[in-house]
């Protein structure tokens, strides 16, 4: 059985740990003991630093925030003095495609294949095993760690090199905010012409219309975290523009649209949890 570590046990991570867990030797590291919680039941070896757990792996992924969690592992955790050549890292966090290739070169300059690997689906997604991940790296590499992406994900798809996972994320990332604005401006209208909303998000998110976001609102996207997501939503889409610029694409129309989406999520959420416009 082949042993695989995993570094970052958040609302997401945690449960894809649970889900790997469930197959392979797994093996964790925590910055906060209290995490080691979340993963209940599951069998599992606590390594007591970073360097330690990466020498005790074959393959390592890495559920943080962004691309500077990862480099801290390098600057001050000592992540490349464990790892052993011909393992495997792979990044689940969403992040710059161009830092992500830098990343992957700083590895296999120690004989270590990097996967930049995000994925879609958040928490809800995570625990129902059914995430969707995009990889770009080494073939090889990709083929040796889809059994373990596939023990959380319903789809794993390998988009090429280093960094088109990355890419791919943005994209969909784009997407997801441009249907957001559509939705957002489909509810103020609806709400001002006296449709019954719940009756009408019910409807349209098994007609035509339908739209993964319009089905998130107020079921995962609740009142209390949509504040939250707004910001990171428009991390997000400033993030997709400057991949796109990067690679010498006009980013245009969609960033401007995955704004607008983004700035509507909040009244959005509160118009189909049925908050009256004078507490909004």
């Amino acid at each position: 059985m082949s042993a695989v570590g995993f570094i970052g046990l958040g609302d997401q991570g945690a449960p894809m740990a649970r889900a790997v867990g469930g197959g392979y030797d797994l093996h964790v590291w925590a910055r906060r003991p209290e995490s080691l919680r979340a993963l209940d039941t599951t069998e599992f070896t606590v390594a007591e630093s970073v360097a330690t757990l990466a020498g005790a792996v074959d393959v390592l992924l890495l559920c943080l925030r962004d691309d500077d969690d990862i480099l801290d592992l390098l600057e001050h955790h000592r992540l490349l003095d464990g790892l052993r050549p011909g393992s495997v890292v792979a990044n689940h966090g969403t992040g710059d495609p161009g830092v992500n290739e830098m990343i992957a070169r700083r590895f296999a300059a120690h004989g270590v294949a990097y996967l930049d690997a995000p994925v879609s689906g958040g928490g809800p997604g995570a625990r129902a095993r059914t995430l969707t991940t995009f990889v770009g790296g080494d073939r090889a590499a990709y083929e040796r760690c889809e059994p373990i992406f596939a023990t959380f994900s319903r789809t794993v798809v390998h988009m090429g090199a280093v960094g088109t996972g990355q890419l791919t994320k943005l994209l969909n990332n784009s997407m997801t905010m441009s249907n957001l604005k559509n939705a957002a401006d489909m509810l103020r209208v609806a709400e001002q012409l006296g449709v019954d909303i719940s009756a009408l998000v019910q409807a349209i998110s098994v007609s035509s219309g339908a739209s993964f976001v319009l089905g998130a609102l107020n079921t995962e996207i609740t009142p209390d975290v949509a504040p939250h997501l707004q910001s990171l939503m428009r991390k997000d889409i400033e993030h997709f523009a400057d991949a796109v610029r990067a690679r010498g694409a006009d980013p245009g129309e969609l960033r401007e649209r995955g704004l607008a989406g983004a700035d509507g999520l909040v009244e959005a959420v509160a118009i189909v949890a049925g908050r009256p416009a004078a507490a909004r």
